[in-house]
């Protein structure tokens, strides 16, 4: 039985799907679709099948395919993937379906600029919903269940994928100078869906070497209400032991951490790195 905190829980996170999965499809159809150029994933898929055969929305294709994808993937990757997966394909399968007949002319009438937003847009898109515990579904089941039984990455699965995707689109259109489009869609794609994921989610650790440690800590417990790590260091130079404090912190805390040291001590020894990723309380849950 759900709790009332759990269910509000589910509902933001799935709202907050919502918008990312419907700025996602207007990317799509408002600024791609009409040039007859794609990406990748199922989308990309659906896309060419509709540039092949008009009578062929790209929310039915969408949906079709994603539903074996999921029907496939229910036993090796588990029901609570599964559900999700289903959710978001409803959500953007009914999205394409109705963008795909409002948008029917580009909003930008150069095709270069209106490839590259809408490529952006997407991204941004996909970037929200991901964030918040949502999925495409296409590709990521595909590069789930191959993950599960080969030393394959899920990146290297991913990017080999679109890249056949896109390629076949010349195959269909004939038209040299949309598969180069269609590959620049990749890369801004790519590149402005792990800029969002990975800036929403961007942590910090700070390496700090000073005598009034103790003093930062106890400001950071008290003002930032975050946790700090003491750590035995020896100095090489002067042989002599000194506590090293570690402390990590979401992107947004970065600027008061270091304002914070050097309120305390100016002259601190400190290292501040970009963490790939960050597990544990007040951070992300692992989901392994």
């Amino acid at each position: 039985m759900l709790t009332g905190k759990q269910v509000w829980k589910e509902v933001k996170n799935y709202f907050f799907i919502t918008i990312g999965l419907a700025i996602f499809v207007f990317g799509w159809t408002a600024f791609m679709t009409p040039f007859e150029v794609t990406g990748g994933g199922v989308a990309g898929i659906a896309s060419l099948v509709y540039f092949a055969n008009h009578n062929i929305p790209i929310g039915f294709t969408t949906f079709l395919l994603n539903g074996i994808l999921i029907a496939i993937a229910w036993k090796i990757l588990g029901a609570r993937f599964s559900i999700n997966s289903i959710i978001c394909t409803v959500i953007q399968s009914a999205f394409f379906t109705v963008a795909q007949q409002i948008f029917t002319k580009p909003i930008v009438d150069d095709m270069f600029m209106s490839v590259i937003i809408g490529a952006a847009i997407s991204a941004a898109g996909v970037g929200i919903a991901i964030n918040w515990g949502g999925n495409t579904g296409g590709l990521d089941i595909i590069a789930l269940m191959i993950g599960k039984y080969r030393n394959i990455s899920y990146g290297k699965v991913n990017v080999m994928a679109n890249f056949v995707i896109v390629g076949c689109s010349f195959f269909i259109l004939h038209d040299l100078s949309k598969l180069v489009y269609s590959f620049v869609v990749l890369f801004v794609y790519m590149f402005v869906a792990d800029l969002v994921i990975d800036g929403y989610r961007q942590t910090y650790q700070f390496m700090v070497f000073s005598q009034k440690n103790k003093e930062i800590a106890d400001r950071i417990n008290r003002e930032l209400h975050r946790g700090a790590t003491f750590l035995k260091g020896y100095g090489s130079y002067n042989r002599q032991e000194s506590d090293v404090l570690l402390i990590v912190a979401h992107k947004t805390d970065k600027a008061r951490v270091t304002r914070i040291i050097k309120d305390i001590d100016d002259s601190a020894f400190i290292t501040v790195t970009k963490t790939a990723s960050v597990f544990g309380k007040n951070f992300d849950k692992l989901k392994l």
